[in-house]
Order: structure tokens, then sequence, then C-alpha cells
């Protein structure tokens, strides 16, 4: 047996109807700051400011280039073993 159910519901209305809090006005409320502090960032022209929220920091970047490397040797190493046994 199988029993199909359609509820026409908005969104709102589904979280209510399943428990869900109400946060849309924490919500608002975070994008407010992040539009104030982009503004602000943008009117005083602090591009460095304004790109520190957006692009990662120097020790992620070492991070990520750390992985990167071993993802390289791991392929190198791969790769150079299949011409080896190629070559056998």
């Amino acid at each position: 047996m199988k029993v199909t159910i359609e509820i026409d519901a908005t969104p709102q209305e589904m979280r209510e109807l399943i428990g869900l809090p109400d946060v849309q006005s924490v919500q608002q409320e975070a994008l407010e700051k992040i539009r104030e502090k982009l503004l602000s960032s943008i009117e005083s022209n602090e591009i460095a400011e304004l790109m520190k929220c957006y692009m990662p920091m120097p020790e992620q970047m070492s991070a990520m280039e750390g992985f990167q490397k071993t993802m390289w040797d791991a392929m190198i190493s791969s790769a150079s073993l299949s011409a080896t046994s190629d070559e056998k």
C-alpha cells in the first residue's frame, strides 16, 4: 500500500506545523549587521578590510597549499610507480 500526502503550505506554515522555531528575526538582524559592515567598508574605501571578510586567512591558505602539495606528491609517486611497472 502506498499513501501520498500533499500539503499546500508556505515555508512559514510548514515550520510552524513541524514545530521549528521562528528564526526570521535573528536572520534579519544578522543580515543587517553584515550589510552595515559591508557598507561602512565600502564608504571608507578600506578595500583590505573588505577583502578580509571574503578571502581566506594566510593560515588557511598555507594549510590548503600543504594539502595541495601532498596530493600532488601522491599523484607524482603514483604515476612514477605505474610507469616503472609498465617498463617491466
